[in-house]
């Protein structure tokens, strides 16, 4: 009985967290219909999660459907201290972005995923964004090359059999791997987005663990093979900048 309880109760958060991630910058406001219908369940079930994150101020109830609540800026303003990055850090990945043209990045490993902690977007129309908060996949791209050294055997087994490879792309994984730690930098081309090329470096501490990485993205026409040493170079720059202003940040891996 009280593992079926446990089950339901787990069951309920997830559920509750399916109807928060609905809300975005470009759907603030979600009716309770287009609620029922994205997650599939019962009317009365959407409705009694709903009046119960509404209680706890998660969401706010409107004319036109619910928003996010005043309880949800508490933990936001607590995220906000904990993960903003130094404005020092913050200029030089500004600095970084205009200099390069491209896309500025700030990213760790959060088990067999890549999170964006920070972002400086390309001053160019055409652009490679990635939101804040955003999870993507470590089994692709140069941050991943990067984040995954010294990773454990069980580690990049997870990663591989996460990706559309499966087992056999532990070997790939490893090799990027050593290749971005022998060099210093990492490169992707088109390994997850066709037409995307990404150039990364590692962020470590002061013992040299690797607690996140730098790098710049963007199409690969601008992006080319002539041009990635030179990217390398002022990625490495930088992130020695930033490094040297004590870079401290509970971005350690985990798992």
């Amino acid at each position: 009985m009280e593992s079926d309880q446990g089950q339901g109760g787990v069951r309920s958060v997830r559920r509750a967290l399916d109807i928060l991630s609905l809300l975005t910058e470009d759907q603030p406001v979600v009716p309770l219909k287009t609620i029922v219908e994205a997650t599939g369940l019962a009317k009365t079930t959407v409705v009694r999660l709903v009046q119960t994150l509404e209680q706890a101020g998660l969401l706010w109830s409107t004319d036109a459907g619910y928003t996010a609540g005043p309880g949800l800026w508490r933990w936001a303003h607590l995220a906000h201290g904990s993960w903003e990055l130094p404005p020092e850090t913050v200029k030089l990945l500004r600095e970084l972005a205009d200099r390069r043209g491209e896309t500025a990045n700030v990213m760790i490993r959060r088990d067999i995923h890549r999170v964006c902690v920070a972002q400086q977007e390309s001053p160019q129309p055409l652009r490679h964004v990635v939101r804040v908060g955003d999870e993507l996949p470590l089994w692709a791209g140069a941050s991943s090359k990067v984040l995954i050294g010294g990773a454990s055997d069980a580690l990049l087994t997870r990663i591989a059999l996460d990706s559309p490879h499966g087992v056999d792309h532990v070997g790939r994984l490893r090799e990027w791997a050593e290749e971005a730690a022998e060099r210093g930098y990492a490169v992707s081309q088109g390994e997850r987005d066709i037409g995307l090329t990404a150039v990364a470096v590692p962020l470590t501490t002061s013992s040299g663990v690797v607690v996140a990485s730098l790098s710049l993205s963007g199409p690969s026409a601008r992006i080319t093979q002539e041009s990635v040493t030179e990217f390398a170079q002022d990625l490495m720059q930088v992130a020695g900048q930033i490094m040297s202003q004590g870079f401290d940040h509970p971005l350690g891996p985990r798992g």
